[in-house]
């Protein structure tokens, strides 16, 4: 009977322990994967995985959360991009409907000024002409008259009058070209395809941006002869923006480096004065269906550990407030959304060039597109003269 006993006991002990072994052995894996599952909801970290140590329900069940987290990440950066995108778009519609309207106003009184400046050169000609023919007649006038020609000083005035109205018509020729450059930016009314000019936006970008390269920045430009493209310009001339405006920033960021003495940009012994910043810009025709842009600057150039990086959405490497991290990436998608491509060659301390190619028309472009990374390998343009 104590046997009996015994044994029901000891059955009962093993059944209870094999019950714990199998229960925690299920109960264990399905935690974990509950675990991440919440962790990944609770903190949006969307690359944590569930570690995968069995084949059985459980191993399936992890595989497939770690798939669905990979798909939920790649929709999520999908979606946050498509948001920016969204509000970077708008603001740029924006701005391009309020830069429209204003080189439209300004346009207008300017043209009046502009128009009118000949006539009024005219006028005044004819007008000193008739006070040199009064001296002539009569070159003794009445004492009243002479002291009114001295306090006048008539002959500085007959002098720098048409001086002036000279610097008058240079400064509306210099306002139509902005409001030209303005206009030609914003693109509003060819906000399609069509072909144009690549070289007129280029032109009316670096206009745009004059203010910031006078100030110690030489621009080179070496253009191909382009046949006209088609694109849409607003968009392109976006590409050109952020581009340029990343250059500006290099060479800015390189001043303030030496001017503190950061040893990484300090100059090489042989070199006894600093490099002029400098920006090059070419263009050529790579065939009858392909062109290229290249934008080079002689700045400090983009670290091996982050060029691969530099077409993620929101990445940055400037100060928080003075880059958005979409510059980049927006101009990417315009470029591959014109069947185009877009690439960056840098080193650090060496400068950095984007090679843009594009399709010439893109009604060709599913039957050319294929050779589109075959030339852009190919592509060689006249470097930057670094120590220029």
């Amino acid at each position: 009977m104590q046997v009996i006993v015994s044994s029901m006991v000891l059955s009962a002990a093993l059944a209870v322990a094999l019950a714990l072994y199998t229960s925690n052995a299920i109960a264990q894996p399905i935690k974990t994967v509950t675990k991440v599952a919440q962790q990944v909801t609770e903190e949006s970290n969307f690359e944590l995985r569930v570690p995968v140590t069995t084949n059985d329900e459980v191993g399936v069940l992890a595989t497939s959360l770690n798939q669905l987290i990979q798909r939920i990440a790649v929709y999520t950066k999908e979606l946050k991009l498509a948001e920016a995108q969204l509000i970077q778009t708008e603001k740029m519609s924006s701005l391009g409907a309020m830069v429209a309207g204003v080189a439209h106003e300004i346009n207008n009184p300017v043209n009046f000024i502009y128009g009118n400046l000949d006539y009024t050169t005219e006028y005044i000609q004819d007008l000193l002409s008739l006070v040199r023919l009064y001296q002539q007649q009569y070159p003794e006038p009445l004492p009243v008259i002479q002291e009114q020609i001295e306090a006048i000083e008539l002959d500085f005035l007959a002098e720098d009058l048409p001086k002036i109205l000279s610097s008058m018509k240079g400064g509306a020729e210099r306002i139509r070209e902005i409001v030209l450059s303005l206009r030609n930016f914003s693109r509003l009314d060819e906000a399609g395809m069509k072909a144009v000019n690549l070289h007129e936006g280029i032109d009316s970008t670096l206009i745009l941006l004059n203010n910031r390269i006078k100030q110690g920045i030489e621009v080179i430009k070496q253009y191909g002869e382009l046949p006209l493209v088609e694109c849409s310009p607003a968009q392109l001339n976006q590409v050109f923006m952020n581009i340029l405006s990343n250059a500006i920033d290099a060479l800015e960021v390189g001043d303030k480096e030496r001017e503190y003495g950061d040893m990484s940009t300090k100059l090489p012994a042989s070199s006894s004065q600093p490099p002029i910043p400098t920006i090059q810009i070419c263009t050529k025709v790579l065939d009858q269906n392909w062109v290229a842009i290249s934008i080079s600057d002689n700045g400090s150039g983009i670290p091996a550990a982050i060029k691969d990086r530099i077409f993620d959405p929101f990445f940055t490497t400037k100060e928080p407030g003075k880059g958005t991290g979409l510059g980049l990436a927006i101009s990417y998608q315009i470029i591959t959304q014109h069947h185009g491509n877009i690439q960056a060659h840098s080193a650090s301390n060496q400068g950095t060039e984007f090679v843009i190619t594009l399709p010439v028309r893109a009604s060709t472009t599913h039957s050319t597109r294929s050779t589109n990374h075959t030339l852009l390998s190919h592509v060689q343009f006249n470097e930057v003269n670094h120590n220029s």
